[in-house]
């Protein structure tokens, strides 16, 4: 049977069609491609090539058929642990571990977050296709705090405060070397060209706008603070590389880490490197007015687990090993 998809465009702008119909759908980019070409693509009830790009309130209508690109995958049930801080009849609010993808990707189709909802029995609002719920994501190593949206009422008015700069992200984060009292980063992120997984600063991306303000200094980095004015792909980590301080433990945009470091501190450095899992990099603090009463809401999560030796080896100090408030301790959240 063919199934008729529609939504509407609610970011101000996005990539080429068959890039963003691949991800949207979680079909991979040919499949998308065949898609535009057959006309089962249409935006504003007009056919489309598939190098279009779209902007905000576009309606785009998509006809899914057996033959075509076989439509979304059905979300499959996965057993994984779930930090649930929040939960009432319109959201939810999580502690996402590290190591968990958010929602069905080429590579991970049925071991994500969104499937470990499914499991529990969680009903979610429909969102966009393949994702409900969704009205942001975390980077697969990432940890920390998401809403997630129960209904349609929710997921609406929770996506239009998303893009509005309503909601308030903050990160805590670890970074290489030490910035300045406040350092605001704006800087256009777009997909690189040459490696489509990672994103990079260019004159012809999308606006980003990230604040940093560091909290405590160590020998080799700082503790920072990072509040996002937007919410671009790695927009964080794109943009603390740009500006020469790039997250500890970041595989893609580590720029060399330890090797910034010179003199007696590159031992601490060459340790702080070996001792991080990860990019240090974690959702920390989430602020936002309730879909359904306005009553503003506001969710913590403390220093993970699986950073707090990382912690150690920046700060050495040995009486932080016991502590589970690092933050809260280092006056993150004042």
């Amino acid at each position: 049977m063919e199934r008729q998809l529609e939504f509407q465009v609610s970011v101000p702008s996005t990539e080429r069609l068959d890039r963003f119909l691949a991800d949207q759908l979680s079909l991979s980019r040919t499949q998308a491609a065949r898609l535009v070409a057959s006309g089962a693509v249409r935006v504003n009830a007009e056919p489309v090539r598939a190098s279009r790009s779209l902007a905000q309130g576009d309606f785009v209508s998509v006809l899914l058929s057996p033959e075509a690109a076989g439509g979304p995958r059905e979300l499959k049930p996965f057993s994984a642990s779930l930090n649930v801080v929040h939960e009432d009849e319109s959201l939810m609010v999580l502690d996402k571990p590290a190591g968990l993808v958010v929602h069905p990707a080429p590579g991970h189709w049925e071991d994500t977050l969104l499937n470990a909802l499914v499991a529990r029995g969680t009903s979610l609002a429909a969102g966009a296709v393949g994702r409900p719920g969704l009205v942001h994501r975390l980077d697969k190593d990432t940890s920390g705090l998401m809403v997630l949206a129960k209904t349609d009422t929710a997921h609406r008015r929770l996506a239009r405060a998303m893009a509005q700069r309503r909601v308030k992200r903050v990160y805590a984060a670890l970074a290489w070397g030490h910035l300045g009292d406040t350092t605001e980063i704006d800087a256009p992120v777009a997909r690189h060209p040459r490696d489509r997984k990672r994103m990079t600063v260019l004159a012809t991306g999308r606006p980003a706008r990230t604040l940093v303000e560091p909290v405590a200094r160590f020998d080799v980095c700082d503790l920072v603070r990072v509040r996002l004015a937007t919410g671009r792909t790695h927009q964080i980590r794109v943009h603390l590389n740009y500006v020469g301080h790039p997250v500890v433990g970041d595989p893609a945009y580590g720029g060399g880490g330890p090797r910034r470091v010179t003199g007696s501190q590159r031992v601490r450095a060459n340790l702080l490197d070996r001792t991080t899992p990860r990019q240090a990099l974690h959702a920390a603090l989430l602020g936002l007015l309730h879909p359904d009463t306005g009553e503003p809401c506001e969710f913590r999560s403390e220093w993970p687990v699986d950073l707090r030796a990382a912690l150690h080896v920046a700060n050495a100090d040995s009486d932080q090993l016991a502590r589970d408030n690092w933050l809260e301790y280092l006056g993150f959240f004042k």
